[in-house]
This record gives structure tokens, sequence and C-alpha cells, in this order.
């Protein structure tokens, strides 16, 4: 692997030159008042890339996975019963959790390449007249297939049932890259990390809790030491942790927020877009298929492209890794050995994607895949130029 090249997994992401030097800093005592200059700057600026006016918002020094933990102990208890459907890695990893803490999970099993089955969790949610299900846990976006969900359906399907369960969603690859809405869509936990769409290092995991899911860790009865939120709340009152925070991590967190923020959210979701559609047309160039099933549910963070039957497409991650140091995804689970992913997502800018799709195609031809030198990378100039971006400003 070469430091030279950009990555193209799906996390963590390339890190802009001036956020890597953010997390360069010297050490400070953060029982002073300077670390509260970090702390409260960069939990303001989590809120409003959520969209929220009103998440309580936590910082855990750790991955995404331990915001879902935080979540799950902080407002459940043992036998509680929750909602999930399994349609990717992520989604199973977090089924796991919730049956490794006692829960009762309710899994609606979904073809890996589909979205959340938002149909049949309605008429779940609708005969569960008892009000069962304490919460809905949501994989917004699907990493592992490249498939990302309709949490807003989900809300309305909640709201139509007049159920009171939580909504919990993974927005680890989605927020801060594709659009999402903490309030308009009613989301009571929102989880992601700092080293996808934030630009960072893996070591932060953060947390947007709701008012009503912070009323909830009043009764919830898991056991929880290091997540625990009243915990955090005692520490945030006094500009302080109660325990040692990443505190070059959070000034780089501060400075991703000012970062997507300047660009404008809006911008932010747009520069995805257009990247990730010069991704698909190379695909449809090469003549391969999208894992995700149909175009409403294609990922502008990430693209899973299924090769022939009968070839491994690990082999096209190993020998771009060995022959060009250049990365991408494997495929994971189900589609172990299926797919293979291009991470396009966080700091990236055409010419960035170009030299991806460009190596990716050189490993195919290189491996005796019926692929066209060019023509992925062809298809790619032709949308980029005909649709000039507005703003590379966030991933200079």
């Amino acid at each position: 692997m070469s430091f030279q090249n950009p990555v193209f997994i799906p996390g963590p992401t390339n890190i802009p030159e001036s956020l890597r030097k953010a997390c360069d800093m010297p050490t400070i005592d953060h029982r002073s008042p300077l670390f509260g200059t970090i702390l409260h700057p960069a939990r303001e600026g989590v809120r409003k890339v959520m969209k929220s006016t009103s998440a309580e918002v936590f910082i855990f020094p750790c991955s995404g996975t331990g915001g879902w933990e935080a979540t799950l102990t902080n407002t459940l208890s043992p036998g509680d019963t929750v909602l999930a459907a399994r349609n990717g890695m992520f989604s199973h990893k977090w089924i796991d959790m919730c049956q490794r803490f006692g829960l009762n999970v309710m899994v609606e099993d979904v073809t890996w390449g589909e979205g959340l089955p938002v149909d049949r969790f309605a008429e779940i949610l609708t005969a569960d007249t008892e009000h069962k299900i304490s919460a809905v846990l949501a994989t917004h976006n699907e990493t592992a297939t490249g498939v990302t969900s309709d949490v807003e359906g989900l809300r309305k399907a909640l709201d139509a049932a007049g159920h009171p369960a939580l909504l919990f969603v993974d927005g680890v690859s989605s927020i801060g890259s594709i659009d999402f809405r903490f309030d308009e869509w009613g989301v009571d936990a929102a989880v992601t990390g700092s080293q996808k769409g934030f630009m960072l290092p893996s070591g932060l995991a953060i947390l947007g809790m709701s008012t009503k899911a912070m009323e909830a860790r009043k009764t919830a009865k898991l056991p929880r030491t290091f997540f625990s939120l009243d915990d955090m709340l005692t520490g945030y009152a006094a500009s302080a942790y109660p325990y040692t925070p990443s505190v070059g991590l959070m000034n780089g967190l501060n400075e991703a927020c000012k970062m997507l923020l300047e660009e404008g959210l809006e911008n932010v979701f747009a520069r995805h877009h257009r990247i990730a559609e010069g991704v698909r047309e190379a695909v449809r160039a090469w003549g391969l298929d999208i894992c995700a099933a149909s175009p409403d549910l294609y990922s502008n963070t990430v693209t899973a492209i299924r090769t022939p039957e009968g070839f491994d497409a690990s082999t096209i991650v190993a020998h771009a890794a060995q022959a060009y140091g250049v990365a991408y995804g494997t495929g994971l689970g189900d589609v172990a050995g299926k797919v293979f992913r291009i991470g396009h997502l966080g700091s990236l800018t055409d010419v960035m994607a170009l030299s991806g799709i460009a190596t990716a195609e050189m490993c195919m031809v290189d491996l005796g895949l019926d692929i066209k030198l060019g023509s992925g990378v062809a298809a790619a100039q032709e949308y980029y130029r005909a649709k000039p971006a507005r703003t590379q400003k966030a991933a200079a």
C-alpha cells in the first residue's frame, strides 16, 4: 500500500491536510477551561451537521460500535423487545449486540442488496397494539452492500401506527455525507463516527439523542459505566469528561464541522452524489451490476460492484493493493467474494475518483475480466464534464 495514493474504502476516509493539522496539537490539560473551547463548539457543530436544534450530543473516545452500545445501554432494559432488519453486515452486528445484552430481537431477514422493509415494519408496528416493541433499529446506509434505506419512511410508519417505540439510526457512513435530518425524521438516537463523513482518523463515537431518548435513560437498566450518559452530562456541565478524552481528535472534529458547514451541507450532499454517479456510470460501462437492488437504494458513499459468477471479487482488492498500492473494500458476510466496494465519501474530488476508477479497471483487466481498458474512466469523465462541480472546497 502507498501513503501517496488516496484510499477508496468506505472508511476510514482520506484526511484533508487542514484536519490532520488540527488533530496534531500540543497537550493541554483536559480539566482546564481551555478544553471547553474545543468541547462545546464540537458538540454544537455535530448538532448542526445532524440537522437538529435539540439533540443532546455525546462524543466517546472509541469507534462507532461504542456509539451503538451507548445507545442501547442508556435507553433499554434486559428483556426489552427491539425490531430490526438484517440486510447487511452492519445491521447484522447491531442485532448481535442486542442479543448479547439479553434483548428480545425481532429480526426481519432481507436479501442483501435490499433496503429496510418499511412496509413490513409498518405491519409489525400496527399489529403491536400492546406496544411491546421498545425500539426500532435502522441502518441508514449499509456499507457492506451500498444501500441507503428510507429512514423518513420508517418514521412515517411509526407515526401512522401510533407506536411509541424509539427510533435508533446507524448513520456511521451517512451523516456528514448523505442528507440526514435528525429533527424532521423524528430520530431518537443517531450514531456516527469520526472516520467517515467527518474525514478524521477513527477514534470518536458520536451520538445524538432526542429528548425522548434522554427520558428513557431514567428507567433503563442495562449496565453501563464507560458509556454512562449521566456521567458524561456531569462532565460536560463542568467543560470536562468523566475520563480522559481524545483532545486532538475532538479539535479535529470541531474543524471538520466548520469545514462541512462552510461548504454548505446541501453542497456536501450534492458533491457526494455527483462523485457517486460518476462511479456508477463507470460500472455500467464495464457491464457489471451494482449490488443495491434498485437505483432508489443506491448509496452516495459506497458502491458495491458484483463480479461475474464464479469470479472471486476479493482478488481485485488484493491485486490493487499489491500491484498498485490502492485500497478498495472487500465483500463482507453474504456478499463476500461476490462484490468489491469503491468508497466515495469524505475528502474526495472528481479527479481523485477518476484515479480510483482507472485503477479498478486496470486490476480487472489484469485478472482477465472482459473489461475494455478506459471504458469506465471515459464514462465517468463524460458525466463529470457534463455536470461540473459547484465546489470542491471541503475535499481540498
